[in-house]
């Protein structure tokens, strides 16, 4: 069944010329007119990838939202998984906490590697809003007792099970991209980029504020209330409360997947021809070589992402003593929201026009090399005295998270560039098992690392906190490389058309 651009060719030029949004009824009837199945909700839905039609902002800003409820539960645990894995009492000492935060933060994106693909496989089969709304659903019950753990156990258990039924963001890159035409896919995954990378942001965010209620606001919360028994509760209800909406969301959107009908056309079986059964076959996404490079690609920077996400909440609060800042968690939200709302206003003002200035792949590349001087400043940063700290410590934040959202953005381009429609689903759900590996490996190794630099204050090479963003600048140099010739074909950067 073709789709794309050709979805709404019409025997009548003229009416191609006159504004499809305009008419509902004339849309209906180009629909009809040219042999498509008016019962297909990808056929449906076509029309939103003609070259005239305008961009799809409403769809896509519930798009975002719906993957923003999914994304917050994943970092909403950094600011304050220190201080929950001490009230855990599991650490015998206090160098040993980054040990166990790293599991706690690892344990998500392990149980999201085990069933990434399988959701992408769901998505093929079944459609992308039933996967969509079983990963909203998941949310609001599992994050809910996850924020009722008693014990480290419980806390990692929760997370690895959330982890599971999250694997929705594979399938929301497809979504996006089978709502735009090309000219509109850079806005498309961006609102899709933004959106990640704003829930990475906000939930640490929720986080640091709501987490231990009682003692940051007593008089609000009485010693010995739900809240006080419970400290990490409040976050997590106010993350369940905005995925409630979010299964509204989800019910709105229309589905993009093209279904056959049962009975077929007259004209289909004129035009069937077994001798064509060979170029129906699909092609196995794992010898597609572009879509493994930029997989490949995508994985590195997700490492190094997750691991800064961590890294830099534990840096940030640790005390001055072992190389930190002496931040609290609200002061860690804080610096984070903040980041947060200027990678929003420069992910939908800028990277759309930057991206098709010089495309995905200089994108990935030019935002991960800048990180590497950026991050080699972050060890001096406890040096500066006053209110000067804490403007840099904002400064440098701002600009880290602008860089992050722009090298995954282009690298959600890249995968969804690579494979057509009918594969992508499978194709992003294989980046997403995979990704969640490499995302699940960032906090548990970065945790390891920092539990070794606090203890190596004073050694000749990399002492300390700098160790740590040697850590972080290894995977940004190894993204910066994968960039090139001949491991990721410029191909990549071209959407493929759909059939």
């Amino acid at each position: 069944m073709a789709v794309g651009r050709d979805a709404l060719h019409s025997n009548d030029q003229d009416a191609l010329d006159q504004p499809l949004l305009l008419d509902p009824a004339k849309l209906e009837a180009e629909i009809r007119s040219c042999n498509h199945d008016p019962d297909c909700p990808g056929c449906r839905v076509a029309y939103l990838k003609h070259p005239k039609a305008s961009a799809p902002l409403g769809l896509l800003l519930g798009l975002a939202f719906v993957l923003l409820c999914t994304s917050l539960p994943i970092s909403v645990v950094y600011p304050f998984v220190y201080f929950m894995v001490k009230d855990f009492h599991i650490a015998r000492v206090d160098t040993d906490i980054g040990f166990y935060a790293g599991w706690i933060g690892s344990s998500f994106m392990i149980g999201r590697a085990s069933t990434g693909m399988l959701w992408g496989s769901i998505a093929d089969r079944f459609g992308r809003k039933p996967t969509m709304f079983a990963g909203v659903a998941s949310v609001v019950v599992l994050n809910t007792l996850f924020g009722l753990s008693t014990n480290f156990w419980m806390a990692v258990t929760t997370r690895f099970i959330l982890g599971c039924f999250n694997g929705m963001l594979g399938v929301v890159q497809a979504y996006a991209s089978e709502l735009c035409n090309e000219e509109q896919q850079p806005l498309g995954l961006s609102v899709v980029g933004t959106a990640w990378g704003l829930g990475l942001i906000v939930g640490p965010a929720v986080g640091g504020y709501l987490a231990q209620p009682a003692l940051k606001f007593p008089s609000v919360f009485a010693s010995g209330s739900l809240f006080d028994r419970f400290p990490y509760l409040l976050q997590a209800l106010c993350i369940s409360s905005i995925a409630v909406f979010g299964l509204f969301v989800v019910c709105l959107l229309p589905e993009t997947l093209h279904r056959k009908s049962s009975v077929p056309k007259v004209e289909d079986l004129e035009k069937s021809n077994p001798l064509d059964s060979k170029e129906d076959k699909v092609e196995s996404i794992f010898r597609n070589w572009p879509l493994m490079a930029a997989t490949t690609l995508y994985c590195l920077w997700s490492l190094h992402d997750m691991a800064y996400s961590e890294l830099f909440s534990l840096w940030s609060v640790s005390p001055k003593s072992y190389g930190g800042l002496g931040f609290t968690s609200s002061q860690v939200g804080s610096v984070l929201a903040v980041a947060g709302c200027a990678m929003l206003g420069a992910q939908l003002g800028v990277f759309p026009t930057v991206c098709r200035m010089v495309g995905p792949i200089r994108a990935c590349r030019f935002g991960a090399l800048i990180t590497i001087p950026l991050l080699v400043a972050y060890p001096y940063f406890g040096r500066i005295q006053g209110p000067w700290l804490s403007v840099t410590v904002y400064a440098a934040a701002i600009l880290k998270y602008i860089l992050t959202t722009a090298v995954l953005t282009g690298s959600f381009i890249l995968i969804n560039n690579c494979v057509k429609q009918r594969q992508r689903g499978a194709a992003n759900g294989f980046s997403l098992s995979i990704v969640s590996v490499f995302k699940g490996l960032g906090p548990a190794i970065g945790g390891i690392v920092f539990s070794c630099a606090q203890k190596r204050q004073h050694s000749w090479f990399f002492p300390g906190d700098h160790l740590v963003f040697l850590f972080l600048n290894v995977f940004a140099l190894l993204t910066v490389l994968t960039s090139f010739e001949p491991f990721l074909p410029k191909s990549a950067n071209r959407l493929i058309a759909d059939d």
